[in-house]
């Protein structure tokens, strides 16, 4: 045998050893990931309940009595319901106040169907319905929540009373924040978070949990890196449909006298967020402007609207500020309270 031939045959050893071990690798990965599915199933089970909405579940998390109704709708995260931990018992003190999860996020079952604005309304009046829910509402969206609830008023409306906006989404905000160059805003997620969407089986989003929501320190993190590997790839499909939303979303600009209450989050961005977004400090400063410029729009949908601006709070006003959302909330609970049946 040839000098050239022995290395050739190390060479496919090395390969043909490296290749096993990747398999071996991924086989652990994947008996790890079933196992860990099952354990967080029973570690950290459902706070509230599983409504069935025809042949899939979405989970509803409804504490305190009484009327209106409040119905707390996130934004375009993996915090599903936890997203409003710091202000949910609070409000129930006042009212019923209802988080919950979408379909794919945290204990909600994935849905087959495209995950736009008008689905998303289907299945929350659909798990309402099913809860015996039916109204009087009020409304509370956090960022893409905001355009999420306006999809349900259009669809809906009869039964929503008020509407909270918390540094939400508005239906022009891809063009009108647009760069320089653009006609509309890129929003896109880096493509090794698309691939670990796909490889959820082989427990990669599990163990790199933490890297895709680095915030230790949160309450919630634990339970929602247990969820991490299946609410991703809902995460993704409600992405995938941002425009549509938007869209939807933006087919009703009026909600007539409708108490509303708009709070945006004016806190400068941080280096962190300008590098990621590869803006100056005074690039920021002008996307906060059109930030805001697109608030006060929002508060122009009502005749009867507050817009408040918290400079000590970022886009999670609700974790940054708390106390502001449960003051608006209830100031809306209180206007609904005082006009029934308008």
């Amino acid at each position: 045998m040839t000098l050239g031939s022995k290395m050739w045959l190390w060479v496919r050893r090395i390969a043909i050893g490296f290749l096993a071990f990747l398999l071996l690798l991924v086989l652990v990965g994947a008996v790890y990931e079933f196992f860990a599915r099952r354990g967080s199933a029973s570690q950290y089970p459902a706070p509230g309940v599983l409504v069935d909405i025809g042949g899939r579940s979405i989970h509803l998390d409804c504490r305190g009595e009484g009327a209106p109704t409040v119905v707390l709708e996130s934004g375009l995260d993996m915090n599903g319901s936890l997203a409003w931990h710091k202000v949910h018992d609070t409000l129930a003190k006042t009212t019923r106040t209802c988080a919950y999860d979408r379909a794919g996020i945290m204990w909600s079952d994935p849905s087959p169907d495209v995950r736009d604005g008008d689905h998303v309304a289907r299945d929350l009046h659909a798990a309402l319905t099913a809860a015996g829910i039916d109204g009087p509402l009020v409304l509370v969206g956090h960022s893409l929540g905001g355009p999420y609830i306006m999809n349900y008023t259009r669809q809906f409306g009869a039964s929503v009373d008020g509407l909270v906006f918390v540094d939400a989404s508005h239906p022009d905000q891809l063009e009108t924040m647009a760069k320089p160059g653009e006609k509309k805003l890129k929003v896109e997620l880096p493509l090794a978070v698309e691939v670990m969407s796909t490889l959820g089986w082989t427990g990669l989003p599990r163990a790199l949990s933490g890297v895709l929501s680095p915030d230790e320190d949160s309450p919630i993190a634990p339970l929602r890196e247990a969820y991490t590997p299946s609410s991703l790839p809902a995460m993704l499909d409600e992405l995938e449909s941002l425009e549509t939303t938007l869209d939807q979303g933006g087919a009703l600009r009026t909600l007539g006298d409708r108490p509303i209450v708009v709070l945006t989050g004016s806190k400068p961005y941080s280096k962190e967020i300008l590098a990621a977004q590869e803006m100056t400090e005074a690039e920021g400063r002008v996307q906060m402007t059109k930030w805001l410029d697109l608030h006060r729009d929002e508060a122009r949908w009502s005749t009867r609207s507050r817009h408040e601006i918290l400079p000590d709070a970022g886009h999670y006003v609700q974790l940054d500020r708390p106390d502001a959302v449960i003051k608006a909330v209830t100031a809306v609970v209180d206007q609904v309270r005082s006009n029934p049946g308008e």
